[in-house]
């Protein structure tokens, strides 16, 4: 990776110009391009020593992949990406197709930029690649963030690498460093991520091992009784990434535990769930499993010169498919407003909050909503069948539009 003393941050440069970001995911590394793109020069502390991006699949609406195009990383991913060109939505109840919402050249034409699904590691490989080469970022791995001095002139981020201590000098820090953030209590240390009562279960399957159109290029939701399952091709099409999202109180912080076969099959049932759901959980040969905390609705984001971006800002349910998409909105819109107000960072992080934080909430109380409507029961889950079957899916697409049809302001 590219560091100060190989043609990255030169140690003449001022700091006024310098943003420093902790954590190197996907909110981190599209923050650091938009910030460079803007003339700006960072550096971006990663506390691993090696970018691991743990996770399977990703879905990246047309508010998210406008983003990364303009960017300039639609030739590195187009090779790793799929568009699909619909999601299937399927009951439990019977195993039919209840509701089917068009995508592929259709959305892309009605929202300018395409729907795609990718695997996390690729999305990261290819943001990781376009930072190495910029000149103005440089990416220090290993670098644990320890503590964060703030003056009136800038802030001082120490950080360690080994043994040794160091500092950066920089105008401002965004925390783009997870859940967990270890930014967020220079933010808010009162304020922390909650328990939801959900467990997601994470894993992948060769595509040849399933029966049938299970590899179509289409994204697969099946609702059923307190639980769901989401499946899509990954890895140019060879894999299927599974996600099967239950109830329950095991709440391990982290994002990749082994997880037991027989303890997510249990879920899945043959008495509530039709074979070919069973099928796809059945042919994963490791799971991994992680308990969903979210933060408080609208997000925690600023205080003077320390702002939050992603997770570590507003972690939500993954129900409506907006995680990374609103890391990689929130990357675009911090970047424009430190662009307009460079001098005051404190300004340029409040017009941010301004412009994120009644968005977000709004997409964090839709995942919440989405997550109860997927697991209705009984009467509920056969009513919440019909109306689906009754919106079609033109007007099943249109619900969305809120979320896709974004473009930075």
């Amino acid at each position: 990776m590219r560091g100060e003393g190989q043609g990255g941050l030169r140690n003449s440069v001022a700091a006024t110009r310098t943003i420093a970001i902790a954590g190197s995911g996907i909110g981190g590394l599209t923050a650091a391009l938009a910030l460079a793109a803007r003339g700006f020069r960072v550096v971006i502390l990663e506390r691993t020593e090696r970018l691991e991006e743990a996770g399977a699949g990703l879905q990246l609406s047309p508010n998210a992949s406008r983003i990364l195009i303009g960017l300039g990383l639609e030739p590195r991913l187009a090779p790793r990406v799929l568009a699909p060109d619909s999601i299937s939505i399927r009951t439990a109840r019977t195993g039919d197709e209840t509701g089917r919402i068009p995508l592929g050249a259709a959305a892309a034409a009605r929202y300018g930029a395409p729907y795609w699904i990718v695997h996390r590691a690729d999305l990261q490989g290819a943001l990781a690649a376009r930072v190495t080469d910029h000149p103005d970022i440089a990416l220090r791995l290993g670098a644990q963030v320890e503590d964060v001095g703030v003056d009136a002139d800038g802030v001082t981020v120490v950080h360690r690498i080994g043994r040794t201590r160091h500092e950066v000098r920089a105008r401002a820090l965004i925390g783009a460093d997870g859940v967990w953030s270890t930014v967020r209590r220079h933010v808010a240390p009162d304020v922390a991520p909650s328990f939801t009562g959900r467990i997601a279960w994470r894993g992948t399957v060769d595509v040849k091992r399933l029966p049938g159109d299970a590899g179509a290029a289409r994204v697969q939701l099946w609702m059923g009784p307190n639980a769901h399952l989401v499946a899509y091709p990954v890895s140019g099409g060879a894999r299927i990434n599974l996600v099967a999202v239950v109830t329950g109180t095991w709440n391990k912080p982290g994002w990749s535990e082994p997880g037991d076969a027989t303890e997510v099959a249990a879920h899945f049932d043959a008495a509530r769930w039709p074979a070919a759901a069973r099928a796809m959980i059945g042919a994963v040969d490791s799971w991994r499993k992680w308990a969903l905390f979210a933060m408080p609705d609208g997000g925690v984001w600023h205080n003077g010169r320390i702002a939050l971006v992603g997770d570590a800002a507003h972690a939500m349910l993954p129900f409506v498919a907006q995680g990374a998409g609103m890391a990689i909105e929130d990357a675009a819109v911090i970047a424009a407003c430190l662009a307009d107000t460079p001098d005051d960072p404190a300004a340029a992080f409040a017009a941010y909050v301004r412009e994120r934080a009644p968005r977000v909430r709004r997409v964090q109380r839709a995942a919440r909503d989405s997550g109860r409507i997927y697991h209705l029961t009984g009467p509920f889950g056969l009513a919440r069948d019909r109306v689906i079957g009754m919106l079609g899916g033109a007007r099943l697409l249109a619900r969305h539009n809120w979320i896709y049809e974004w473009r930075q302001p």
